[in-house]
């Protein structure tokens, strides 16, 4: 706990220090004013700190504000409560914030801004800490004025003095290369151009990137027109950089090369490192130990008819107790993908770094592996799954009387699309979904109805905006823009995935658990001139 700060009489004739201090603090706006020879504020402490890394052992501090005697005592217990905290960590004798990159670091120029800068994150990296911090590359006034570009480029490891930046809507550090370590460590993507005679030119998709040559014997299958992505063959000092061709993506003017273009434009990690494929490889079928066997519960998997995977369960019965009479019970169960993810491993550092998965028309860029999300964590019809399961009570008129979870082991009975679900309540079952519907379809719709009593008196904000599917042609350009007929089976499961979230949320909090919420903002008021020609209704 940091002491009381000396108790210092004011000097009639120059009024109260703090006092003063204030009302300058409020002249400039609120930001504090730092007054020579007094402790700052831990706001002030810590700026100072991130500002200048090699100036943050306690003496440097000491000396930048001037601080002497008791001041130095005071200083000292402030650095040490910011210690407690978590806001700041020794390294040696000087104090640096948690993660905060060092004076001088090595970076991997990775991507560029929506201005065309390039970004560049550190080659080493704990990813225990989070995701690497992005760092903006500086250019001199000079160099700007002159329009010359960095010295990096992307794809390019360099050597860079580390500044802390004070723009927080940007990234967290700025940097001035000191020197270029190793040229265009990864793959570049750009547009082959053919030329006469033979080979070609790479134009680049980024507005300051690099044009390259590509020769006839490093051209591979590509053609005039197409993406390709290609690695530095040669570099010099005078002429174009040599380049080869990689991988063929196709036309331009296909969408799957306009989801490369976004994928690389907007740093979105698409490969996964050696070691997450491996760990995804050796990763076994989990076991039933301190698991309840659920696989006589007959639940089902309705999803889109070309989905690739099956993250969840349902099932809806009836409530049997008496004191719940015409009530429900509706169950939910999520693949559980936590026996395979174990805390600080490969696998769960690599999903923390992509955050989830990216879809576009003509690819997913995954969070995890295949053999994970398309395998071991899909609950595959007739195939033994690990799942965690809810089940939750509700009375007739759709309130939740009370949840438990469970971990289990499932084997789904069906695999349904939407549509087969709602054809079957529609009186238009095929042979796969007819023999469920007296058991298993017409038991969820009943519980969904109930849940929907609860829905309509809650009265949440309706949104039912359709989804709209983007259909390809053969050759990978648009066909045409698909929008979806909007069933109850839709509703269904977003219904009775709302609810289990709605469990997990307050079990969570039950347990004093942190957890993220999306809140959505409120919605901003009317303008003044909507407001003058509104009327209040007549008492």
């Amino acid at each position: 706990m940091s002491k009381t700060p000396r108790d210092r009489s004011p000097n009639p004739a120059s009024g109260n220090r703090r006092s003063r201090r204030a009302e300058a603090a409020g002249a400039a706006g609120d930001k504090p004013t730092i007054i020579h020879g007094e402790v700052p504020s831990r706001e002030v402490l810590l700026e100072f700190i991130a500002d200048n890394p090699d100036r943050a052992s306690k003496r440097e501090i000491a000396k930048a504000f001037g601080l002497k005697g008791e001041t130095r005592v005071e200083l000292k217990e402030v650095l040490r409560s910011l210690e407690d905290d978590g806001l700041v960590q020794k390294d040696r004798k000087s104090l640096k914030r948690p993660g905060a990159l060092p004076p001088v670091t090595v970076l991997d120029i990775t991507t560029r801004d929506k201005d065309g800068e390039l970004i560049g994150r550190p080659a080493e990296w704990n990813e225990e800490l989070g995701v690497a911090p992005a760092v903006a590359i500086r250019q001199s006034s000079a160099d700007r004025a002159r329009g010359k570009a960095p010295v990096g480029g992307l794809g390019d490891r360099v050597l860079a003095k580390i500044f802390a930046s004070k723009d927080r809507a940007g990234p967290a550090y700025s940097a001035r290369i000191i020197k270029v370590i190793d040229r265009h460590r990864n793959a570049l993507l750009g547009v082959y151009r053919e030329m006469p005679g033979g080979g070609g030119r790479l134009m680049p998709i980024e507005r300051r990137g690099e044009e390259m040559l590509i020769s006839a014997a490093d051209l591979g299958d590509a053609r005039d027109g197409d993406l390709v992505e290609v690695e530095i063959a040669r570099t010099g000092r005078m002429g174009l950089t040599q380049a080869r061709v990689l991988n063929v993506i196709g036309s331009v003017a296909s969408e799957k090369a306009i989801s490369m273009i976004a994928i690389y434009s907007h740093g979105i990690p698409h490969i996964f490192p050696q070691s997450v494929l491996d760990e995804a490889d050796a990763a076994e079928q989990t076991s039933m130990s301190h698991r309840e066997d659920w696989r006589h519960v007959p639940l089902i998997t309705i999803d889109p008819h070309d989905a690739k995977d099956h993250d969840d369960a349902v099932y809806a019965e009836r409530d049997p107790s008496p004191d719940n009479p015409d009530g429900v019970i509706v169950t939910v169960a999520i693949a559980d993908v936590s026996w395979y993810i174990r805390p600080k491993s490969a696998l769960d550092r690599e999903a923390l770094k992509r955050g989830n998965s990216v879809y576009f028309p003509d690819r997913v860029v995954p969070m995890l592996p295949e053999r994970i999300s398309n395998d071991l964590c899909s609950l595959r019809e007739g195939v033994d799954r690990p799942a965690l399961a809810v089940r939750m009570t509700f009375s007739k008129e759709g309130r939740k009387a009370g949840h438990t979870f469970h971990r289990v082991m499932m084997k789904s009975a069906a695999t349904l699309s939407y549509q087969q679900a709602q054809a079957a309540i529609d009186g238009k079952a095929d042979d796969k979904a007819g023999p469920l519907l007296e058991p298993i379809l017409r038991p969820l719709w009943h519980a969904y109805e109930v849940l929907k009593r609860g829905r309509d008196r809650r009265q949440p904000l309706e949104l039912d905006m359709p989804e709209r599917k983007i259909i390809l042609k053969p050759d990978g350009t648009v066909d045409r823009v698909h929008v979806p007929e909007r069933l109850d089976a839709h509703k269904l499961i977003e219904e009775m995935m709302i609810q289990a979230n709605v469990s997990a949320a307050e079990t969570l909090e039950k347990k004093r658990q942190p957890l993220v919420y999306r809140i959505h903002d409120a919605p901003k008021l009317p303008s003044r001139r909507r407001c003058a020609n509104f009327s209040p209704p007549s008492a």
